[in-house]
């Protein structure tokens, strides 16, 4: 037992402590030191070293939550739910710290132990690598050194969305504080914990579809337009395309408006959350208090392409090639491709089979089986007409939107 440990004891004492199942008081010239086990104990004030001691776990406990952890109180809570501190009693709770307990956070793999003075320690890695012999991992000591792991994929592909599916594989933290863990997390995965507090407290300030859009301005402002008095379809296919599970680890709890939910399911059971399921429901277990910018950006490509009117195309394919297009299409929406091997030619999205479909189907000018996208525009090009460079009258919205560009 360290002697400031016990010092503090007996400061704190003349107060009273009553906290994690422990409870002293001062008396007269001694203590009294009671559990939620059933023991008690009255000692003179020399003897408050041995019965501190005694109560070891307590004591020690109590002093970690109010000299070594952080007091602010959403880091207090995510350090506490860390360590499961309001599901097990004291001596129960230092069993399995001594062997380490493990949370997820997202991808990450958190593991907090405790040592004989009853300081807590964490190491985090990444949740694919929770097996992985420490050795064949790149130790860090720096929390911030967390922003530039978050960069990049395994594949050095920027991550312009922290909380996507695709942190990098490969680091761990061996060893920090309860106020390091807390900057290495938030490092990860930004405000996660901050709004996982506000949300165990009943905070947690959302901003639905429709206020989030009203406040776009410049480029963005488009936006807005989207919405013709049609429903919230084209929300939910928002919804669908960007919050998935294998698009971000958040769980989406905005909506259409106040009064109007999306189709697509978004948030996890509330007895989820109070457990802390990362995975409960297929969703999160931090949540998604708005559309993030990633998901405006998309919108605002949206809106455009879905500004243009539907034509019929006639194509000539096989009912094995209609498939093929299918899988292609359900391949690249689930960012399958590159796992499709080379030699699985029985893969609709294998890379030989969608070649041989593009050799076969594709014209010179790239048109699937031959039909221009703009038949009309393709008539007055053969004709010599529209060649100018600016986008015609029946160009795609992609089209438009890149001659815009050029002509800046």
């Amino acid at each position: 037992m360290d002697p400031a440990q016990v010092e503090a004891l007996a400061e704190a004492a003349a107060d009273g402590i009553e906290f994690d199942g422990f409870a002293a008081e001062a008396e007269g010239d001694g203590y009294v030191l009671a559990t939620d086990e059933g023991s008690k104990r009255v000692v003179h004030g020399e003897d408050l070293d041995d019965a501190a001691a005694e109560y070891a776990p307590y004591v020690t406990n109590w002093y970690f939550w109010h000299a070594e952890a952080p007091q602010a109180e959403d880091r207090w809570a995510f350090l506490r739910w860390l360590e499961g501190a309001d599901d097990r009693r004291v001596r129960e709770r230092y069993e399995a710290l001594d062997a380490g307990v493990t949370r997820e956070w997202g991808q990450l793999h958190v593991t907090v132990t405790v040592d004989d003075t009853g300081s807590r320690r964490y190491a985090i890695r990444h949740v694919d690598d929770a097996g992985a012999d420490g050795d064949a991992l790149t130790d860090r000591d720096d929390p911030l050194d967390a922003r530039q792991i978050a960069k990049h994929d395994d594949r050095e592909r920027y991550r312009p969305l922290k909380t996507a599916p695709t942190l990098r594989t490969g680091w761990r933290f061996p060893d920090l504080g309860p106020e390091e863990v807390f900057r290495a997390v938030d490092s990860f995965y930004p405000a996660t914990v901050a709004n996982w507090h506000r949300e165990r407290e009943g905070e947690l300030d959302v901003s639905h579809w429709r206020e989030t859009i009203g406040r776009q301005s410049g480029i963005y402002g488009v936006v807005d337009t989207w919405d013709r008095g049609e429903g919230h379809e084209h929300v939910d296919w928002v919804a669908e395309s960007c919050c998935d599970d294998s698009q971000c680890l958040k769980r989406r709890e905005w909506q259409y408006d106040d009064e109007t939910e999306l189709d697509v399911d978004g948030g996890a059971s509330e007895a989820s959350r109070d457990e802390g399921d990362a995975t409960a429901g297929g969703d999160g277990v931090f949540p998604c208090r708005e559309p993030c910018s990633l998901v405006i950006s998309a919108a605002r490509r949206w809106t455009k392409l879905e500004g243009e009117q539907s034509r019929t195309y006639e194509f000539e394919l096989t009912p094995s090639e209609k498939d093929q297009i299918e899988e292609i299409i359900d391949a690249v929406a689930d960012g399958r491709t590159e796992e499709i091997r080379e030699a699985d030619v029985y893969d609709g999205a294998n890379r030989y089979r969608a070649r041989f479909l593009r050799a076969k189907r594709f014209d010179d000018e790239g048109n699937l089986s031959g039909v221009p996208t703009d038949p009309e525009a393709a008539d007055a090009q053969a004709n010599g007409d529209g060649g100018d460079g600016t986008a015609s009258e029946g160009s795609t919205a992609d089209e438009d939107e890149a001659a815009e560009e050029a002509s800046d």
